[in-house]
């Protein structure tokens, strides 16, 4: 399979809830959960900005795309979603 494949991004508006679910999906096994900001092409208000957890592996060790399902609700009590990559 090649990298980035399986991939999901988890995307939600607030850093602080970003970091939080972050950690949270670290704790239950999922990897890397890097927070990243993800401003759009000419975008130039930072507050505007979302934040995004990349997941690319799942607690059972294969590709994240399996758990999209987990991780959309997830996002969705954050007010974000996920997306595959």
């Amino acid at each position: 399979m090649a990298k980035g494949t399986g991939s999901v991004m988890v995307t939600l508006p607030q850093r602080e809830d970003a970091e939080e679910l972050a950690e949270q999906l670290h704790e239950q096994g999922y990897e890397p959960c890097s927070v990243n900001r993800d401003m759009l092409a000419g975008e130039d208000d930072a507050e505007d900005v979302d934040w995004v957890i990349e997941v690319q592996i799942g607690p059972h060790g294969g590709p994240a795309v399996f758990d999209e399902t987990h991780l959309g609700l997830l996002a969705e009590d954050y007010g974000g979603f996920a997306t595959v990559t």
